[in-house]
C-alpha cells in the first residue's frame, strides 16, 4: 500500500493513490470525513480510469500528449488523491491541535515532494479547498492552477443556513452511530432534494445512493472520534489572512471557484465573496446542485476542471479568464464592493446591509453554541447513567 510520511515528526502517515499518467499533474484534496475515493467521478473524468496505478498488472508508459481535448480518457494527466490525516487509512493523531489547515497543507506539500512533482494543479473540496488555499499561499510556485469546490472561509462561515431543515440535519448527524444512520443524513447534506427525488427506473436516486453509502461506510468504518474532532477543529480555526489572499491573487496561476447553489453546508455567498477577493485570477462557476456538486453535476464539474487545466497550459491571462465584474485590485476595493452605498427614496441601505450581515453572523454563532451544548449535554447525561455492579456486591 502506498504511504507518505506526513509533515510532522509524530509518525503520521498519509495513504494515497495515483491514477493515469502523463506530464500534467493533479493533486486532489478531499473534505471533512471524506476519503480519497470520494473523488471517483473526477478521477474517471480526468484520467479515463478508476484503477489505481499500484493495482495495474501491466503499466503503460506515460502519454506524451497534453490535456485531453474532450470528455473521456485523459491520457496526459496523472492524478493523486489521498486520505487526510484523521480519516480512511491515514494516521489519526489524538491531539486536536494536530489538525489545522496549515498542518494539513504541509501534509499535501510533503506528498507532492514524495511523488517527485515540481508543481501540480491543486483541486480541493470543502475542507480540502481550505487546505488547498493554505497550500497555494504557502508555496505558490508549486501551484499550476487552483480549483476550490464548495469552499468557505472557515470559522463561522462553516455554519449552514439557519433553518428548520439544517437544524434537523445537524441533530441527526450528531446522533448518527451506525452506517445506516450516517448514510441517511449524509444524503441530505450532500445533495439537493430535487436530485435525490429523481427516479432511476423504479427506484429514487435516494434509495439507490442510500444502499451505496451504507456499503461504503461499512467498508471504511465510521470516522473515529479523534479524527472527526480534529478535522472539525481544522475547519473552525481556518482563516485566510489578507496577505495570504494577496499571494494567491497575484501569484499568476488561474483559479476556479466551483459551487452548488443549493449547498446547505457551505453557503455560496462565501464562495462568491472569496472569488471576488481573488479577482482577476478567479472565475466563478455556480451549478445547480448541493454540497457534493462534484457527484451531482459530474459532467459540468469535470468540464470546468478541464477548462482550468487547458487555460493554464495555454497561459491564458487572468483578465481573459475571469468572469467576475471588473474592479480595481486589492482589499480596499473589496471592502467598497461589500459596503457600497446606494440610495432608495433618499435612505441609505448600506447601514441596513451591515446590520443584517452582523445579525446573521450572530445567529450562526448562537446556532453553533446550540450544537455544542447539545453534544456536551448528551455526553453529560451518558456519564450520569447508573453503573451496573455485580450481584456479589452489597
Amino acid at each position: 500500500m502506498p504511504f507518505c510520511e506526513a509533515s510532522d515528526n509524530g509518525g503520521v502517515k498519509l495513504f494515497y493513490r495515483t491514477y493515469g499518467g502523463g506530464p500534467v499533474k493533479v493533486l486532489l484534496i478531499i473534505g471533512l470525513a471524506g476519503t480519497h475515493d470520494s473523488w471517483g467521478p473526477q478521477i474517471r473524468g480526468l484520467t479515463g480510469t478508476e484503477t489505481p496505478n499500484d493495482d495495474e498488472f501491466s503499466a503503460a508508459g506515460p502519454s506524451s500528449g497534453g490535456v485531453a481535448e474532450s470528455e473521456g480518457a485523459c491520457g496526459g494527466i496523472e492524478v493523486c488523491a489521498f486520505d487526510n490525516r484523521g480519516m480512511g487509512q491515514s494516521s489519526v493523531p489524538a491531539k486536536k491541535s494536530s489538525y489545522t489547515t496549515r498542518i494539513m497543507a504541509k501534509d499535501a506539500i510533503a506528498l507532492i515532494d514524495h511523488l517527485g512533482w515540481k508543481a501540480a494543479h491543486v483541486f480541493g473540496h470543502s475542507m480540502g479547498a481550505m487546505i488547498a488555499c493554505k497550500l497555494a499561499a504557502m508555496v505558490p510556485q508549486r501551484v499550476l492552477s487552483l480549483a476550490l469546490l464548495n469552499v468557505t472561509g472557515g470559522g463561522f462561515e462553516c455554519f449552514p443556513k439557519l433553518d428548520k431543515k439544517t437544524i434537523s440535519v445537524a441533530v441527526r448527524f450528531l446522533r448518527a452511530k451506525t452506517p445506516e444512520q450516517r448514510a441517511a443524513v449524509d444524503l441530505d447534506t450532500h445533495y439537493s432534494e430535487e436530485y435525490l427525488d429523481e427516479y432511476l427506473g423504479t427506484d429514487t436516486r435516494r434509495a439507490i445512493l442510500y444502499q451505496q453509502y451504507v456499503k461504503a461506510i461499512s467498508s471504511t468504518g465510521m470516522q473515529s472520534h479523534h479524527g472527526f474532532e480534529g478535522q472539525i477543529n481544522a475547519c473552525w480555526t481556518h482563516k485566510m489572512t489578507r496577505a495570504e489572499i494577496e499571494v494567491i491573487r497575484s501569484a499568476g496561476f488561474l483559479v476556479s471557484v466551483i459551487h452548488g447553489r443549493h449547498d446547505i453546508i457551505a453557503q455560496i455567498y462565501y464562495a462568491r465573496r472569496l472569488a471576488r477577493k481573488l479577482y482577476p485570477a478567479a472565475r466563478m462557476v455556480d451549478l445547480h446542485g448541493g454540497h457534493l456538486v462534484s457527484h451531482e453535476r459530474t459532467e459540468e464539474v469535470n468540464q470546468a476542471l478541464l477548462e482550468l487545466i487547458r487555460a493554464s497550459e495555454m497561459k491564458i491571462s487572468p483578465q481573459d479568464w475571469t468572469n467576475l465584474p471588473e474592479k480595481s485590485s486589492g482589499w480596499i476595493s473589496t471592502a467598497l464592493l461589500v459596503r457600497r452605498t446606494r440610495t432608495e427614496g433618499g435612505r441609505s441601505v448600506s447601514v441596513l446591509y451591515e446590520v443584517a450581515d452582523r445579525l446573521r453572523v450572530f445567529m450562526l454563532y448562537l446556532f453553533g453554541l446550540f450544537l455544542l451544548a447539545l453534544e456536551y449535554g448528551r455526553k453529560g447525561i451518558r456519564s450520569l447513567k447508573p453503573v451496573k455492579v455485580g450481584s456479589c456486591l452489597t
